[in-house]
C-alpha cells in the first residue's frame, strides 16, 4: 500500500486515542463481515455498522459516529461515487476510503473527485486494510501502489500540464468546471448560469475538447492539476 499525503509509519497497537469509528458500505456479504471481523478485533478502532448500500448506511445514524467510511463501488442503488459524493456534502469531516475491483482512470479519478481521500483494491491483506483506515482517520491519502502509480502518472504526463493555448479556458468555462468539481448536474448548471440544458452540454463538450479528456472526473482532475478548480 502506498501512503499519500503522511509518511509516518502508524503502529495501532500502541498508539493513545480515542477509537476510530468506521462504517462499512458493501454488497458482498463475506467480504463485509471479513472487513467487520478485522477491524473489529483490531486495537483503536470500533465498527458502528456494516451495509449492503449506501441508502441503508445513510438512514442508519451509524456514519454520525465515525470517522472512516469504507465503501465499494460498484453497489446496488447509490453508487460508491455517488455515496462519496453525499457524504463530501453531508459530511465533511469523514474521509471515504474506497475498496474496489476497478482500477481503471475513469474510477479513480471520479472516486477521487467525488470526495474519496483514499483508493484500495480488493485483495489487501488485514494489516495493510488496517493500516489504511489508520492513515485515513489521520488526515492521509492511503491507496494501492498501483493506483497511485495511475494517479502520479497521469499528472506528470504532458496533457495534465495543459502548456499549449489552445488548451486555455475561458471565464465561463473555468466556471462551469468549478460546478462539475461541486458535482452539480447539467439541469443544476443550467440553473446557476441561467442557460438551457442544451447550452450547458455544448460548453461542457468544448471544455473536454480543450482539456483533452473524455469525462467529468478526467476533467475535474486536470483542472485540479492546473490550478484552475476554485472552489475546492
Amino acid at each position: 500500500m502506498t501512503v499519500m499525503g503522511t509518511f509516518a509509519q502508524v503502529d495501532t497497537m500502541t498508539r493513545n486515542r480515542d477509537p476510530i469509528g468506521i462504517t462499512i458500505i458493501e454488497d458482498n456479504r463475506y467480504l463485509r463481515e471479513a472487513w467487520k471481523a478485522i477491524l473489529s478485533s483490531a486495537p483503536g478502532f470500533k465498527v458502528y455498522g456494516d451495509f449492503d448500500s449506501c441508502e441503508s448506511a445513510f438512514a442508519s445514524g451509524a456514519i454520525d459516529h465515525s470517522k472512516v467510511v469504507l465503501m465499494d463501488i460498484g453497489l446496488p442503488g447509490l453508487s460508491g461515487i455517488e455515496g462519496a459524493r453525499t457524504l463530501r456534502k453531508t459530511y465533511p469531516d469523514v474521509a471515504t476510503v474506497m475498496c474496489t475491483v476497478y482500477e481503471d482512470d475513469k474510477n479513480v479519478f471520479d472516486a477521487l473527485c467525488a470526495g474519496a481521500v483514499g483508493y484500495l483494491l480488493k485483495g489487501i491483506d488485514a494489516a495493510e486494510l488496517i493500516r489504511a483506515i489508520d492513515v485515513a482517520a489521520d488526515g492521509g491519502s492511503p491507496m494501492s501502489p498501483s493506483i497511485a502509480r495511475r494517479v502520479i502518472a497521469y499528472f506528470q504526463s504532458p496533457a495534465a500540464k495543459g502548456t499549449h493555448e489552445t488548451d486555455e479556458l475561458t471565464e465561463r468555462e473555468i466556471e462551469t468546471l468549478n460546478y462539475l468539481a461541486e458535482g452539480k448536474s447539467y439541469g443544476e448548471i443550467a440553473e446557476c448560469l441561467f442557460l438551457t440544458i442544451d447550452a450547458v452540454r455544448s460548453r461542457i463538450r468544448n471544455i473536454y475538447l480543450k482539456l483533452q479528456v473524455h469525462s467529468r472526473g478526467q476533467a475535474v482532475a486536470k483542472g485540479l492539476a492546473r490550478r484552475i478548480i476554485r472552489r475546492f
